[in-house]
């Protein structure tokens, strides 16, 4: 035992949640982050402002989506160079026999092919062939004979959560919105969660609403403490930015959590906002505008699709004030409540920036 101990610790071959559920995860976010996302926000302004280039550029980008997963997982897992390399493979392959759940299966598969190359990798005299060659046959055959199982129950799942939002719209609307919202500011990848669940339509609408109501919330409740830069870089960057302060003062986080609460059967019930673009944008909130990015080109491919006549103004309403206004100012309002009870005190809300 103390042997596969050391051979472990040799390779840097780590079983943990907090590299498999964290480090992993969020490194699958930024590959589809720079592949989908920055491939659809390329694609939609294109076809906004007719350049064709522009919508060729980005079609190349969400092209290589299984691909950048795959080497994202990879290098937060510290993979060698061709082990890294080699999980190109295996994360196209993965993505494209996942189906609709495709990133939860190159989350899972190149996690166990990645492990399986650096178990390998420089232990022969002819490593350039025998580590890239483990790494593609291990996550290629995992991929057809698991990508279609993982893929099939993602789908499963996330169109459970899909169905009962379209059945129970208020209190799903409250559920999504917090749960999703509360993974957005954990050091793990709501935008993963969502793309492997596939969470659209009303359902993703609430996870947009929960994700907005921590990052705006928070970028306005504690724009006392940190004035314009914390306000961009919680508003457009990211909420998690907080969570060291979330550990020492737990009640900080109240009025973002009430508030997705708010929002999110707001955005469900009242203005019945869909996201039926990628589903990845449902977990990036505000984040370079990517989820009103994202609603907008669903707006547009349900136009294309025939299933909505036009963009209204009510829908640009109901955008902006589940986006921004309404989480500014409930949880503004809610902030300032705590911190005349004395739960929120000076500066647990300061960030070193």
């Amino acid at each position: 035992m103390d042997k596969i101990r050391s051979f472990f610790k040799r390779k840097d071959i780590e079983f943990s949640a907090k590299r498999y559920g964290i480090d992993a995860l969020g490194a699958m976010a930024q590959g589809l982050f720079a592949s989908l996302l920055i491939g659809t926000i390329i694609s939609t302004i294109g076809e906004q402002a007719g350049v064709q280039i522009l919508v060729d550029i980005g079609t190349f980008a969400k092209g290589a989506t299984g691909y950048a997963m795959a080497v994202a997982i990879g290098h937060a897992l510290k993979c060698p160079p061709l082990v890294l390399f080699s999980l190109a493979a295996v994360g196209g392959a993965a993505n494209s026999l996942g189906g609709a759940g495709g990133p939860l299966a190159v989350l899972v598969i190149t996690i166990l092919a990645a492990e399986c190359g650096k178990a390998v990798s420089k232990e022969t005299k002819i490593d350039i062939l025998v580590t890239p060659f483990v790494t593609i046959l291990v996550g290629s055959l995992l991929s057809i004979g698991l990508a279609p199982y993982i893929g099939a129950a993602a789908s499963a799942v996330g169109n459970a959560i899909m169905w009962a939002t379209e059945l129970q719209p208020f209190f799903m609307g409250i559920l999504v919105s917090v749960m999703v919202g509360i993974a957005l500011t954990l050091p793990i990848s709501s935008a993963a969660i969502c793309a492997a669940l596939g969470l659209t339509g009303l359902a993703g609408g609430a996870a947009v609403a929960g994700c907005c109501a921590q990052m705006v919330g928070f970028a306005v409740m504690s724009f006392r403490e940190n004035r314009w830069g914390g306000l961009f870089a919680q508003g457009i960057g990211t909420s998690m930015l907080q969570m060291g302060n979330i550990v020492k003062n737990p009640r900080i986080w109240i009025p973002a959590i009430v508030t997705s609460a708010i929002t999110g059967p707001i955005a469900t019930c009242v203005f019945q906002m869909n996201m039926n673009g990628a589903a990845v944008a449902s977990g990036m909130g505000t984040c370079g505008l990517v989820g009103q990015i994202g609603v907008y080109t669903g707006w547009m491919s349900d136009i294309a699709a025939g299933s909505k006549a036009a963009v209204t103004a009510f829908d640009w309403i109901g955008l902006i004030l589940i986006c921004f206004l309404l989480p500014g100012v409930i949880c503004w309002a809610l902030g300032a409540l705590l911190r005349r009870l004395g739960w929120i005190r000076e500066n647990d809300l300061k960030l070193e920036l």
